[in-house]
């Protein structure tokens, strides 16, 4: 999983309108499904975006 499977989404509008992208990106890189969906809370992300971020971390399983 990389920078480019979020590329202008939304989530990475959201984590960067609250200074936190260099966090959530240093969560995905660490495998910490808790850390980036905190993050996520923070930048108030809906719960089925979340889902689909954390699946998609989940399947990536280190692969990045």
């Amino acid at each position: 999983m990389d920078d480019a499977d979020f590329e202008g989404t939304l989530v990475l509008e959201r984590l960067a309108e609250i200074d936190k992208l260099d966090d959530f990106f240093d969560a995905i890189d660490s495998d910490d499904v808790e850390r980036a969906t905190r993050l996520m809370k923070q930048a108030h992300l809906d719960a089925p975006t979340i889902a689909v971020v954390v699946h998609k971390m989940r399947a990536a399983d280190g692969a990045h």
